[in-house]
């Protein structure tokens, strides 16, 4: 009988919703990653499959701002930086795709982050 894995379980998700969402130039899609020490977000155009904006935790100008990159505050700062820079490149609205992750904690606060930053979804 083969043990449970958390991340296996994860990835069946994202790719359940990833059926179900896709990017287009005039609603990219928001895609979270979470790590146990940072967290990622990148907007994405899936008809061409470019990465249109970025923003992590691990960057240094975040770094310099937060204690740790890994906690619902830093989350919430990612999710305030990428809709920053995605209002620079004229992305208003966006289609959230959470990543196989429950939409709670971390996932939420970037979620409210971004939408404090003017990013509708």
């Amino acid at each position: 009988m083969a043990k449970f894995n958390r991340q296996v379980a994860r990835k069946r998700r994202h790719i359940r919703l990833r059926k179900k969402i896709s990017g287009t130039p005039e609603r990219p899609r928001l895609s979270v990653y979470r790590s146990l020490r940072h967290i990622h977000a990148q907007i994405i155009d899936d008809t061409v499959g470019h990465t249109l904006v970025a923003a992590s935790s691990a960057e240094p100008e975040l770094q310099a701002k937060l204690a740790n990159g890994g906690n619902k505050e830093a989350a919430k700062q990612v999710g305030l930086l990428i809709a920053q820079r995605a209002k620079e490149k004229a992305i208003t609205k966006v289609v959230f795709d959470r990543g196989g992750y429950i939409y709670h904690g971390r996932i939420a606060a970037l979620a409210e982050g971004a939408r404090e930053g003017g990013l509708e979804f």
